[in-house]
Formats: C-alpha cells, sequence, structure tokens
C-alpha cells in the first residue's frame, strides 16, 4: 500500500461504525481501532526498513483536520454492491464526475462492474463531489465509502 491509500484508508475508518480494522497484504500489515483515545495506527512491514513504518502515523491528525473543515451536510455515497470501479465509460474517455464538480440528481457518478455487468451508479440527489474515495479499476465492497460529497 502507498501512503495515499493509508491515508484514505484511516479516513474512511474514521467515519465508519468499526472500531477495529485490520488489512494485510503480503509482508505489509495494517491495524487500525478506536477506543477511548482518538484512532490509532498500528503498521507493520517485516520486508521494508524499520525507519519506513513511522511515515504514515501523521495520517491521522492530518484525516482529523480534514473532517473537521467539511461542510455540515457533507455525506459519503456508498457502494451499492460488490464489483469493480470505474470512473469513466471506457479507459480512453474522461471521468463521469471529477472533485469540484456539481452533480444534478439522476447524473452518472461512476460504473461499477459485478460478474461482467456494467452498473451505473447515479445520484440521489444534488450535490458537488469533494473527494473520490477510489481508484479507478479498484474492486470495492458492498456499502464501501466511493464519494464525499457536499448536499446541495
Amino acid at each position: 500500500m502507498n501512503l495515499k491509500e493509508i491515508k484514505d484508508l484511516i479516513k474512511v475508518f474514521n467515519n465508519s461504525n468499526l472500531s477495529k480494522l485490520k488489512v494485510e497484504n503480503g509482508d505489509f500489515g495494517l491495524t487500525l481501532e478506536k477506543g477511548a483515545a482518538p484512532a490509532s495506527a498500528a503498521i507493520q512491514q517485516s520486508a521494508a526498513p524499520a525507519a519506513a513504518a513511522p511515515a504514515p502515523a501523521p495520517a491521522a491528525p492530518a484525516a482529523a483536520k480534514e473532517e473537521k473543515s467539511l461542510p455540515e451536510n457533507a455525506v459519503y455515497i456508498t457502494s451499492p454492491m460488490v464489483g469493480t470501479f470505474y470512473r469513466s465509460p471506457s479507459p480512453d474517455s474522461p471521468p463521469f464526475v471529477k472533485v469540484g464538480d456539481t452533480v444534478k440528481k439522476g447524473q452518472t457518478l461512476c460504473i461499477l462492474e459485478a460478474m461482467k455487468i456494467m452498473n451505473e451508479i447515479e445520484a440521489e440527489f444534488d450535490c458537488k463531489i469533494l473527494d473520490i474515495l477510489v481508484e479507478d479499476g479498484q474492486p470495492v465492497e458492498y456499502d464501501m465509502p466511493l464519494f464525499l460529497v457536499e448536499k446541495l
């Protein structure tokens, strides 16, 4: 995992109802826990030098600062299914939406591919895209946050 993916994961975790999350990917392991104190991150990577592990630690305060600056009407648009996330209808087409775009109810936000079927995900309300939380071509789970938006 790269630093951006770790920061995004911490942001999603902090905004979720989960109390503990453990991710393992080869030699890389990440455990996030919520308790009486703010979320803490314990990162282990056996194949990398020890100096590489502390770098993601400042991500939690950065995520906390971002949360404080969010508008009151900021909400997440989550995945209605398990599938693969695509930002555009084809690799050479422009994305359906970008950060900062204003979206109307019914406008296509992305495509989720599930079992070789392309499902267009549409906005259920007028909104402004504040953040796109997943990468193009990334697998997503049911109820996983895809977009952070401001309801209009």
